[in-house]
């Protein structure tokens, strides 16, 4: 058995890997630090599964995983993330993964998804798969967002979300100036004028979900 997994974080690669290897003892897990060391590592051995991050450097997960499955029909991937905003999720999932969790779940959660995706099966984390029950069928992203890379849309996420741009930048792995650009960008393309109005088309579209007390 062999997995691949993809993260940019050392620490998050070193802890999963060691509980993989605790739980499956005949598995051989591989890592990579981007979406184009996962593409090479694939063509030297395919994996029998990929679990995957969505924000990596240079290529994000949602293409790592559009580009292998465009190869490889039948890799089984299994996206483990920090997001958990329903468009991201739906996009994610639109490639044909077979899983998506949040690296918020417990290690029982990973281990239980790991198994099913090995197996062949479909694994949603539970309160995702519930809201996206709840959210209906139409998986479409709204009109006013398709303008953006995928690039754009996470860092959009982020900002939406208050993550400050020190932090996006660290989490990406690119420099706050490139945030910048992007919010630049991103202000532009979405004839917005500020972060504010920002957070508000996010909030309007779905892409953040605001806690009523």
């Amino acid at each position: 058995m062999n997995i691949l997994l993809v993260d940019d974080h050392a620490i998050v690669r070193q802890g999963y890997t060691g509980l993989l290897e605790m739980t499956f003892t005949q598995a051989h897990i591989r890592e990579a630090t981007s979406g184009e060391e996962a593409i090479s590592a694939a063509q030297q051995q395919v994996p029998d599964l990929v679990v995957l991050d969505i924000g990596l450097p240079g290529i994000s997960g949602v293409e790592t995983a559009r580009r292998l499955l465009l190869r490889w029909p039948s890799m089984r991937i299994l996206f483990f993330s920090m997001h958990d905003e329903l468009p991201l999720v739906r996009q994610a999932l639109a490639t044909g993964a077979l899983g998506y969790i949040t690296k918020g779940a417990a290690p029982d959660v990973l281990l239980e998804a790991v198994r099913r995706c090995l197996g062949g099966q479909r694994y949603i984390e539970q309160d995702l798969a519930t809201q996206l029950a709840c959210a209906g069928t139409d998986g479409t992203l709204d009109p006013r967002l398709k303008c953006m890379t995928q690039r754009e849309f996470e860092i959009f996420v982020m900002l939406a979300k208050g993550t400050p741009p020190r932090r996006i930048a660290s989490q990406l792995c690119i420099s706050s100036k490139t945030v910048s650009n992007n919010l630049t960008v991103l202000k532009q393309k979405l004839n917005v004028s500020s972060l504010t109005e920002l957070v508000h088309l996010a909030i309007d579209t779905g892409v953040i979900r605001v806690q009523v007390a």
